[in-house]
């Protein structure tokens, strides 16, 4: 598959910048013009993807040169833009910041690059003048093949202001200026200790993205930025492919998606849609049952210390999962999953919420972030997502940790041997009893496309021993 859709890359000088809103802003434009938008974010993020999805009406799509590799995440851009006007790609950090300090793999750069997409740079412009143009030079001449067509001024203090910041570009014969945004003329957007908050209809409304598109509109020209975009050349979709394990038969997984369970990178869940799993969601908070005839579970990440008490009080719901993973179904959670499935969660009060309890131990939340970066998982047993000596790449972020290690209950064995980016150490984790695997990491599938499979074929397999086979 060839793609010739016309993308751009929304990239940032540093982090808080403004990128998310000047992106949400863009996109709502285009979209309010009646043009199909495909929005990208880089890296391993999975707040930003909801407000983007929410702005365009699509699915969001992660693209991480380091975790999914530079073929997925080139075919994946392929495959999602395939019928869309204009593909919008949100940076991650500063546009050179990633996986390297050496490098820009991981990076924003380097999506840009891959993808041979074109550059707005988004600066804060508080307290810069002609030193703007010194930014910018840096930046242009940093990495050739980066493909930098103009600048986004936020934060600007006055029309007067801006006009300056514009020509001291063109003095220097630098991109142009393509917007000054004044300071204050962006709505703001909710926060939490992982970010931003995760995006509905009630956080990002409508009126606060037409907001958004209306600054954007007001103080730039669309016309110019879309103008640049003409004669993108064509790109080839050439990542792995991956057959499903079994035509013919299908499996069903429960997959938890409510306020307190939604970080999922969304390609995941096509890759065991593509091997023919069939997905149910389901609410932990609200449904008193899990869905019938599951042959598996999925729990990802979210905010289940947010509402522990709630997911606390659903005791048929946490019977039923504890049961389901008793039963020796295939259970995967990542997290927040790792989170509900322990003893319980004690909060920052210092009270306890006792949750599913398959494993013994206690989550207690921290003040302070835990941990957070890349890492690359290898197997040392076999487990729901590939054979021992299989490596898998992910990332973690968290602000909890668990009282004690799980495998002093010798039901439980480690599965992982993690070892963390610019770290020579290693550590034991991805903990594993009859079929039921749990971990702080969001692994990305793509990182080992038989890895979908594999938790596909697990669930089948038990499909088949329990009730016999399915077609």
């Amino acid at each position: 598959m060839i793609s010739s859709c016309p993308r751009i890359v929304i990239a940032g000088a540093n982090s808080g910048v403004g990128k998310t809103s000047l992106t949400l802003g863009l996109v709502r434009a285009l979209a309010a013009r009646g043009l199909r938008v495909q929005t990208f974010k880089v890296g391993p993020d999975y707040l930003d993807p909801t407000y983007l999805s929410l702005a365009s009406g699509r699915p969001c799509y992660n693209l991480d040169g380091w975790m999914q590799g530079r073929e997925y995440a080139r075919s994946l851009f392929v495959r999602a833009a395939a019928d869309a006007d204009i593909a919008i790609i949100e940076g991650v950090m500063g546009l050179f910041d990633g996986a390297d300090p050496g490098g820009i793999q991981g990076s924003t750069a380097e999506i840009a690059v891959l993808l041979d997409a074109p550059v707005v740079l988004v600066v804060n412009a508080h307290g810069l003048g002609g030193s703007l143009a010194a930014l910018v030079k840096g930046y242009r001449e940093f990495e050739p093949q980066v493909q930098l067509i103009g600048i986004i001024a936020n934060h600007c203090g006055s029309p007067r202001h801006s006009a300056w910041l514009g020509e001291s570009l063109r003095a220097a014969g630098l991109p142009d200026l393509l917007a000054g945004i004044p300071r204050g003329a962006f709505p703001p957007l909710p926060s939490r200790h992982l970010g931003l908050v995760t995006a509905d209809t009630e956080i990002l409304t409508r009126g606060a993205l037409d907001q958004l598109a209306g600054a954007l509109e007001t103080h730039g020209s669309l016309e110019t930025l879309m103008e640049r975009l003409r004669g993108v050349s064509a790109i080839e979709e050439r990542g792995p492919n991956v057959d499903p394990v079994s035509r013919g038969t299908s499996v069903r997984i429960g997959v938890a998606r409510d306020k307190a369970f939604h970080f999922y990178y969304h390609d995941n869940l096509e890759a065991l849609a593509a091997q023919g799993a069939e997905l149910a969601p389901f609410s932990p908070l609200v449904d008193e049952r899990l869905p019938e005839d599951l042959d598996g579970l999925y729990i990802g990440g979210g905010y289940p210390e947010e509402y522990s008490g709630e997911l606390a009080a659903n005791k048929t719901m946490l019977r039923d999962i504890r049961d389901f993973s008793l039963a020796g179904k295939p259970v995967y959670a990542e997290c927040g999953g790792l989170m509900y499935l322990s003893r319980g969660i004690e909060t920052l009060d210092g009270k306890r919420h006792p949750l599913v309890g398959i494993i013994q131990e206690w989550v207690r939340m921290l003040d302070r972030r835990k941990t957070l970066g890349y890492v690359e998982v290898s197997l040392t047993r076999d487990s729901l997502l590939g054979v021992a000596g299989s490596r898998l790449r992910g990332h973690e972020y968290h602000y909890s940790e668990l009282l004690a290690d799980p495998t002093t209950d010798r039901q439980w064995t480690t599965t992982y041997c993690v070892k963390r980016r610019f770290s020579e150490a290693e550590e034991l984790e991805g903990f594993q009893c009859r079929n039921s695997l749990v971990s702080y990491i969001h692994l990305h599938f793509a990182s080992r496309p038989e890895s979908a499979g594999r938790f596909a074929a697990m669930c089948l397999r038990k499909a088949k021993r329990s009730q016999g086979t399915r077609t």
